[in-house]
């Protein structure tokens, strides 16, 4: 490969996926600021470099896989950030999970800084990384897609090219919270369930080979019924989705009811201290309101 490839974020799934656009043959330069990460890529061959700035100007392309667009914007528009160090036609693609809004206004600027800026998000969690057959969300110019094709081909198995920037952060979005949703409807429902006298394993068997059968419920609920909420995405993780949706609805005068009675359930969560747990953690909310816990019956009901 020719192509000179960065890759900024090495955490839980920028790891696996810069080491497999590494094993496809790509000449990889990695940057974090935990030096621990970095030594897992080069340990396996990658160069490493000091800051964004420095990466930017030894590569073609680069990948960013960062916790959120803060970050983002802070890697690419800040002291040793990435416009410190680009060349003209430098290409940055934005793997991450960040808000669709911004995602646009930094294609904007980088536009005029003449650096090419596309978004990229990826779904199929850590395994998905690790297996390099995450779901690949492209936004940006055609021409830009089909160039580095290749190395998203390295990464995941389902790649779709889905419009203008910011289409694929559009696309994240609608994906997650279609999700999120899901799991508020199963932390709100399910203690009823249980407080009307259900058995909690076996409604687990009915909505996970009923008609309300889906991703949600089949992952979650096994792990709620284990007492295991820590598993998954933290709600702190996952509530920058629900910030976005309210961005989208505000700026775009477009009505989500159930996203924002989602978001509500989210809040609470938070606001009670479930942010470091994941998103089943939410049940929490409402088993301490009805007095119940939706455990199965080798589990302590202490939590």
């Amino acid at each position: 490969m020719n192509n000179r490839v960065g890759f900024i974020g090495l955490g839980q799934m920028g790891k696996w996926m810069a080491l497999n656009v590494m094993k496809a043959g790509f000449d990889l330069t990695v940057f974090d600021i935990n030096p621990k990460a970095m030594k897992f890529l080069t340990d396996e061959g990658a160069k490493s470099v000091q800051t964004s700035s420095e990466l930017a100007g030894k590569v073609d392309w680069v990948f960013l896989s960062l916790p959120d667009t803060a970050a983002v914007e802070r890697v690419i528009f800040g002291e040793d950030g990435l416009v410190r160090g680009a060349k003209h036609g430098l290409i940055v693609v934005d793997l991450s999970t960040t808000g669709y809004l911004p995602t646009q206004d930094f294609a904007r600027r980088l536009k005029e800084l003449g650096i090419i800026f596309a978004d990229a998000p990826v779904s199929g969690a850590e395994p998905g990384a690790q297996k390099g057959t995450l779901t690949i969300m492209f936004g940006g110019d055609e021409t830009i897609f089909d160039l580095i094709h290749p190395a998203f081909e390295a990464m995941g198995s389902t790649i779709l090219h889905m419009g203008v920037v910011g289409s694929g952060q559009l696309t994240k979005v609608v994906n997650n919270l279609l999700y999120n949703i899901n799991i508020a409807a199963i932390a709100e429902v399910l203690p009823m369930a249980v407080k009307l006298g259900l058995d909690p394993e076996k409604i687990r068997r009915v909505i996970t080979t009923g008609t309300s059968r889906s991703f949600a419920t089949e992952y979650f609920t096994p792990l709620i019924l284990e007492n295991r909420f820590d598993q998954a995405y933290s709600l702190n993780n996952a509530y920058k989705d629900m910030i976005s949706a309210a961005e989208i609805s505000a700026y775009h005068k477009i009505p989500l009811p159930l996203v924002h009675a989602a978001t509500t359930t989210y809040q609470v969560a938070l606001a009670e201290g479930y942010g470091d747990q994941d998103k089943g953690a939410m049940i929490k909310v409402f088993e301490r309101i009805l007095g119940v816990k939706f455990r199965s019956a080798s589990q302590k009901t202490d939590t």
